[in-house]
Parts: C-alpha cells; sequence; structure tokens
C-alpha cells in the first residue's frame, strides 16, 4: 500500500516537471519565432523603401531622357548642318529608354549608371546647341554679305544686259546695213537660132533657154567679194529642173537648185542672171516658177508662161 502511494507521488511529480518543462520550451520559442518575424518584416520594409526609391530614381531618369529627346526634336527642326548628328544622338537616347524600362527593379549601381549616361547627353545636347547658335551666326552673316553681293551682282548684270541689248541692237543695224536688196526678178524664155543670136519666145516649142536675172543696190558697208546665189526652177509638175542638186547650209537648212549664179560684188549696183538650157527635154507648154535664193534665204521670185 505505501510502495503504491509512492510510485503515485513520483508520477505527479513527473508530469508537473514534464508540464512546466513544456511550457517553458514554448514559451522561448514563441519568443524566438517573434523576434524572427520582426526581424523578417524589418527587412522587407527597408528592401520595400529601397526598392521605392529606386523605382522613383528610375522613373525621374525616364522622364529627363523623355524632356532631353523632345529637345533635340527641336534642336533638329533647326535643319542645320548638325542634323545627322542630332539624329543619332536622340536615337541614342531612345536606345537607353528602352533599356532602362526593360530593368526590372534596378539596382542603386544601375541608378547611378543611368544618371551618368542621362548626365552625358545632357552636356552632349548643350555642346550641340552652343555649336547650332554659333552656325545660326555664321549663316546669318554669309546670308548678309551673299545679299550685299547679289545686289552688286544684279547692278552688274543690269549693265551687262544693257551693253548686250546695245551691241545687239548695233550688230542688228549693221547687219540690216549690210545686206544686199535684191529686185527685178524676171524671168524669160529666149529662142536660140543657128546664127547663135537670141531672141525673146512666148513659145514652148520655139524654147531652148530660160534666163533668169536679178538686180543688186549698191551698198558701201555690205560685205565685197564674190557672192554666191542659187536659182530654183519648177515645172508644172513642181519638179526641179537643171541640175536639181541639194545643198545643206546647217542648222537643218537644205535646199535643191537648178542652177548657181555669181557676181563679184564691189559695194555697187550689179546685174546678176544665169541661164537654163532644154538639153535634151523640150520645155513643154504651162507655167514655170522661179526662185530666187541667198543662201537658204528666198530673195524673191517669179514666174513665165509658155503657150
Amino acid at each position: 500500500m505505501k510502495k503504491q502511494y509512492k510510485n503515485k507521488w513520483v508520477k505527479a511529480l513527473l508530469a508537473v516537471f514534464f508540464v512546466f518543462g513544456l511550457g517553458a520550451t514554448v514559451f522561448i520559442f514563441s519568443r524566438e519565432s517573434d523576434k524572427n518575424v520582426a526581424e523578417i518584416k524589418e527587412v522587407t520594409k527597408k528592401e520595400e523603401l529601397s526598392e521605392s526609391a529606386e523605382s522613383l530614381s528610375q522613373r525621374n531618369i525616364l522622364d529627363s531622357l523623355n524632356t532631353l529627346k523632345v529637345a533635340y526634336d527641336v534642336a533638329i527642326l533647326e535643319k542645320t548642318a548638325l542634323s545627322q548628328q542630332l539624329e543619332l544622338e536622340k536615337k541614342n537616347i531612345e536606345n537607353l529608354m528602352e533599356i532602362i524600362r526593360a530593368s526590372k527593379n534596378p539596382s542603386s549601381e544601375q541608378i547611378q549608371i543611368y544618371r551618368k549616361q542621362l548626365s552625358d547627353r545632357k552636356i552632349a545636347l548643350e555642346a550641340k546647341v552652343v555649336e547650332i547658335k554659333k552656325l545660326k551666326s555664321q549663316n546669318k552673316n554669309l546670308l548678309t554679305e551673299i545679299e550685299s553681293q547679289n545686289v552688286v551682282m544684279y547692278k552688274q548684270k543690269t549693265e551687262n544686259d544693257t551693253l548686250v541689248s546695245k551691241q545687239k541692237r548695233l550688230e542688228s543695224t549693221l547687219k540690216d546695213a549690210s545686206k544686199l536688196v535684191p529686185g527685178n526678178f524676171t524671168v524669160i524664155a529666149l529662142r536660140e537660132k543657128k546664127s547663135g543670136k537670141e531672141e525673146q519666145t512666148e513659145k514652148a516649142k520655139y524654147t531652148n533657154k530660160l534666163k533668169a536675172s536679178f538686180s543688186i543696190n549698191g551698198n558701201p558697208v555690205a560685205k565685197t567679194g564674190k557672192r554666191v546665189f542659187y536659182i530654183q526652177v519648177l515645172d508644172q509638175k513642181n519638179k526641179v529642173l537643171g541640175e536639181n542638186k541639194l545643198i545643206e547650209f546647217g542648222n537643218n537648212k537644205a535646199l535643191v537648185y537648178s542652177f548657181i549664179v555669181a557676181v563679184d560684188f564691189q559695194g555697187k549696183t550689179a546685174n546678176v542672171y544665169g541661164v537654163l538650157n532644154s538639153d535634151e527635154n523640150k520645155f513643154q507648154k504651162g507655167t514655170y516658177f522661179v526662185n530666187f535664193f541667198d543662201k537658204q534665204e528666198i530673195m524673191g521670185s517669179t514666174s513665165i508662161t509658155l503657150e
């Protein structure tokens, strides 16, 4: 009986110690767990604060880069010799913005790099703006100089045009004055007798020659020397009689003539004539047209009708 009571007391005592130890253990672990949770929350809060500050810096850098890009657009509108370089700088800014946007939760080191690149782009733009102002100033001075030169050139051109106009009028006057003035264009039919004597006729069957003639008025300012003229005789079928040769004068000008006449002009009035022989072909009844040419320019014309 006594032994059983003692065993119960020992069991009870052990149970008390077990409960006390378990409570102490739970209390200790509970305090440790709370401490760890508090430490984790503090670290997380710091990380969130740090992440928030870096994200804000990232957005600020992007905003500054966007403003810088707009400034480059304005500079490009100046259309200076630097436009191509400015376009390249603007493209570099756009590429940098794409890189920053693609960067998730950038570190403080990355933020410092982005800020450095932003600063470099700003400095580059400032240098370009200074250069643009210098170029605009130079262009303005150059335009002023060009305008002054244009005024001088315009005055000189006006004077030259006046001189050229006077020269042309003088040349035209001299050319007109030096022209030969032909006239008295005639053509007659001739019959040559066996004796060699010639007489005028109107009968086709008796005609064996057509004599074309004209006169040149005296002109002391005209060029002297041998002058050549071309006579063109056309029959009823508009066929060129005689030599029927083609001569070209240049400038796409040409003439088919019957025969050539020449005169040694010495500034005095001269009579010029030429003869078209019938040869083997007899002259037929009808009207013949005769044109007189000084090179490609027609001087006059006449006609004759043979019965």
